[in-house]
């Protein structure tokens, strides 16, 4: 059976999940990014000065981390002026849930290097020269 645009759009297809961190004390509740969200994050971990693009690490989980994590009625607890402070916080805990936040979103553990051999291969076709 083929799905209609009503069937897709009337879907809820954002799961949540609630995931144990102990070194902060408790649960925390995570949902599943919106493209429109998803989209900025990965602009974010691109610098592109001048004619160069590259990927950027520094605070990549805290920037995901930031995005997902959500109160009992899905609103997001973070902002990017928490980025910092989310980033000062235990690797471990902050990479278990960055973990599980890339898995629930489709970001496979390959995520960053398919990243980087995609702005390798955008920096080749966007070549000035004929």
């Amino acid at each position: 059976m083929l799905l209609s645009k009503d069937d897709i759009l009337s879907k809820d297809d954002l799961p949540f999940q609630d995931v144990s961190v102990p070194e902060w004390g408790g649960m925390v509740r995570l949902k599943t990014l919106m493209e429109d969200e998803l989209g900025p994050y990965e602009e974010g971990l691109i610098d592109m000065t001048g004619d160069s693009r590259k990927v950027v690490l520094r605070n990549m989980r805290a920037k995901l981390v930031s995005l997902v994590i959500v109160d009992e009625e899905g609103k997001q607890l973070f902002g990017p002026a928490h980025i910092a402070a989310l980033a000062r916080k235990s690797a471990k805990a902050m990479d278990r849930v960055f973990t599980i936040a890339q898995k629930m979103n489709g970001l496979g553990k390959d995520y960053v290097d398919d990243m980087v051999k995609n702005l390798s291969t955008d920096t080749e076709n966007d070549s000035n020269t004929d």
